[in-house]
């Protein structure tokens, strides 16, 4: 395929989409590396984030937090399978939609196996850090344990990548070049 035939035509657009695709799903995997490679320091926010310990003083909300050790590990752990899931989930979608990019009906096989890969990241990080984190166990009170920029910016990469590869495309002649 000539380099103008790649950037003129569906095909090149369809790269163009699985590329952030597989960006999201090294993310992801590094993400969740670091979780294992660095167990301890990243149990520590997971800790601090269920035990509500810096929280506002006085903060009548302390009956929801959890002190149990075995409880964060649980937590924890399921924090990083879902890591992992987003980064399976993404790094086959955007494979599958590179392969595909050829034949449409291919390529949108890949493209859904990407969408729940993103569907999965922004459960974990909206729904586990924003919603569950952050007003439920009070994140947001903390100046030490508050990851709420982080995961709003992970969600919005999220977001924009989903949105971004459920574009339309435009009627091409050349659409199975």
């Amino acid at each position: 395929m000539t380099l103008n035939l790649l950037l003129t035509t569906p095909r090149g657009v369809r790269y163009m989409k699985a590329l952030p695709v597989a960006m999201v799903s090294l993310f992801a995997l590094l993400v969740a590396a670091n979780n294992l490679l660095d167990y301890d320091s990243n149990f520590a926010f997971v800790q601090h984030v269920l035990s509500m310990d810096t929280t506002f003083d006085g903060n009548s909300l302390m009956w929801r937090a959890i002190t149990a050790p075995w409880v964060h590990h649980l937590a924890y752990l399921l924090i990083i399978v879902a890591e992992f899931i987003v980064a399976l989930l993404c790094g086959l979608g955007a494979w599958r939609m590179l392969r595909g990019s050829h034949d449409l009906a291919r390529y949108w096989e890949g493209a859904m196996i990407a969408s729940w890969g993103l569907i999965a990241g922004i459960g974990l990080w909206f729904g586990g850090f924003m919603t569950v984190g952050a007003e439920w166990f009070l994140m947001w009170q903390s100046p030490t344990w508050n990851g709420q920029e982080a995961a709003f910016r992970f969600i919005m990469c999220l977001f924009a990548c989903l949105i971004f590869i459920h574009l339309p495309e435009r009627a091409s002649p050349t659409d199975d070049e």
